[in-house]
């Protein structure tokens, strides 16, 4: 079928969702479609906006955003169909909620600073949060709201952060620092046992948490830290690989001696660029 024109691309996108979802005449993929089998499908379109933007790729940027759009239009369908809500019932809630959140611009509230803002900001989420939990019949916490779907690094950073809100943090990275030194040691020692995957499973775990809260504490954010070590892995690793295959080799035929020769060379390239 061909999908009903509209001026304005919004209404394109929508009415062409509709179309895809269709009972009789859709797409039988898109039909069959859940909210949970499309979720992840979400969640990777938001990583490939975060890479357009760190390639600074307007042109990439400007595509990526048009299929995250997609999901967000696919999920409103979806709930559409169910009688749940619609596009228009989410784009008001986000607007509504962007109004509240910022009083200083459209009420007579002031903020002398983007820090000042952001101080208001956690203060109404804080506010929504608890008359949230009130409603559910509970007692707030500070942690209320923290997405279990996050990335496990993203989400210990905002744990530490929201404890840390209330006071429960150390006055500097320091302390932090060595709070991470404590964790390698015991990791060690559970190493050194050699029977006991599950505490090791364990420490480890603690020792990334800390890692994660420090770099909350140096103001670095781990995620982003974290790509762009893959991402400097990834160059050096293929740099070793093309200076082996310049020797007529494969990297498998080499020592781990050799390896690393080619690995220390390429780094000092890499600096003299």
């Amino acid at each position: 079928m061909a999908p009903p024109r509209h001026d304005r691309g919004i209404d394109r996108l929508l009415a062409v969702m509709a179309c895809l979802r269709d009972p009789e005449r859709g797409c039988p993929w898109d039909v069959e479609q859940t909210f949970a089998t499309i979720a992840p499908y979400t969640i990777e379109e938001a990583y490939e906006v975060a890479e357009a933007i760190r390639k600074a790729d307007m042109g990439e940027l400007c595509d990526e955003l048009g299929d995250l759009l997609l999901q967000v239009v696919y999920h409103a369908q979806m709930a559409r169909e169910g009688g749940h809500f619609d596009f228009d019932r989410v784009a008001a809630a986000c607007v509504d909620k962007m109004v509240r959140r910022h009083p200083h611009v459209f009420a007579h509230a002031r903020v002398e600073s983007a820090g000042a803002q952001t101080v208001n900001w956690e203060q109404q989420k804080d506010a929504e949060r608890a008359a949230k939990a009130r409603a559910e019949g509970r007692a707030p916490s500070a942690l209320d709201d923290l997405a279990l779907g996050l990335p496990a690094l993203m989400r210990a950073q905002k744990l530490s952060k929201r404890a840390a809100r209330i006071g429960f943090d150390w006055p500097e990275a320091d302390r932090v620092l060595a709070k991470v030194e404590e964790e390698i040691g015991e990791l060690r020692a559970e190493i050194a046992r050699g029977d006991a995957q599950d505490a090791v499973h364990e420490e480890l775990g603690d020792l990334l948490f800390a890692v994660a809260n420090l770099a909350r504490k140096l103001d670095v954010d781990p995620e982003t830290a974290l790509r762009d070590a893959n991402a400097k892995f990834e160059r050096r690793f293929r740099e070793v690989e093309r200076r082996v295959a310049a020797e007529g080799r494969q990297p498998q035929a080499c020592t781990l001696d050799e390896l690393e020769a080619h690995w220390q060379a390429g780094k000092r390239a890499a600096s003299d660029d």
